[in-house]
């Protein structure tokens, strides 16, 4: 019988209020039960022992209508009690478990909720980690307050171009990560370049003005054979890359110095002149 109670707990989603009144009618129906059962017993061992005043069948009537007024009503008014009780710790933990998920600042999900979606993101998704350029020049200029404004910000603006199965987190301080599905390579590279150029061209209000942030970012695909360890490791190798060419980037795994310095030839950029120990650390690090 405890195990079924426990049972109807859990099984209940005590989030709800409707919830807390099934259970209560699940409870009083038991409790109906039980107190018939008892009844009975009784009944038939007075009658046993002579002491039955009544009839066997007139008393068995009015054992039947004790239990359900009696017992029902009582059961009943307990269990929405014991209901109303559940559901306050229901929604108590729905919270605290929302809260341990959730970065504060940000509003979006912490490393540790996105390091559970990472682990378990589908086949054919793409990893993406971003990175603020030179965000703590913000901090050291304006203020801590100013750097958690392009935090907040920018959060927002990730928040409302991720949408559906996509998955975005701040992972810390400047770092934020995103689990993006739908479309080839190509297209996800053209998603987080068009969401980079937003970025760029958002202005943010600080303290005595406003500003302009860029964002660095490095892409790698998800696949079923490849450990969640070797996609971050490939994605942050290329955010490395990006920041290394003069920030403002998206590189995906993919590319390759070559490729990289034909594309920075063909844009005309000054980043082009990446200081060579810069690259030398980055090919260590591959």
């Amino acid at each position: 019988m405890k195990r079924w109670i426990s049972l109807q707990a859990e099984l209940g989603n005590f989030q709800q209020r409707r919830a807390i009144f099934i259970f209560a009618l699940k409870m009083s129906f038991v409790a109906v039960i039980m107190s018939l059962a008892i009844i009975l017993a009784m009944l038939f061992l007075l009658q046993w022992f002579d002491l039955l005043p009544l009839p066997i069948l007139e008393a068995m009537r009015f054992g039947v209508l004790l239990a359900w007024i009696i017992g029902g009503t009582v059961s009943g008014a307990v269990a929405v009690l014991a209901g109303f009780s559940i559901h306050r710790l229901a929604v108590s933990r729905a919270e605290f478990e929302r809260l341990s998920r959730t970065d504060m600042l940000s509003g979006l999900l912490n490393r540790r909720a996105f390091t559970e979606a990472l682990d378990t993101a589908a086949d054919g998704a793409s990893l993406v980690i971003f990175d603020l350029d030179r965000f703590k020049a913000v901090n050291d200029r304006f203020g801590h307050a100013s750097g958690d404004a392009v935090i907040i910000t920018v959060s927002q603006i990730l928040s409302s171009v991720f949408t559906g199965d996509d998955v975005i987190a701040r992972l810390g301080g400047e770092e934020f990560g995103a689990i993006i599905y739908g479309g080839d390579t190509a297209e996800r590279i053209a998603r987080i370049e068009e969401i980079k150029e937003r970025i760029a061209e958002h202005p943010i209000a600080v303290d005595g003005g406003s500003v302009k942030i860029t964002m660095s970012a490095g892409i790698a695909d998800i696949t079923r054979d490849r450990k969640t360890e070797t996609v971050y490791a490939a994605a942050d190798k290329a955010l490395y890359l990006a920041k290394t060419l003069g920030r403002n980037r998206v590189m995906h795994e993919s590319e390759r110095l070559s490729q990289v310095w034909h594309r920075c030839a063909t844009e005309h950029e000054q980043e082009a002149t990446t200081d060579p120990r810069e690259l030398q650390r980055y090919v260590r690090r591959m």
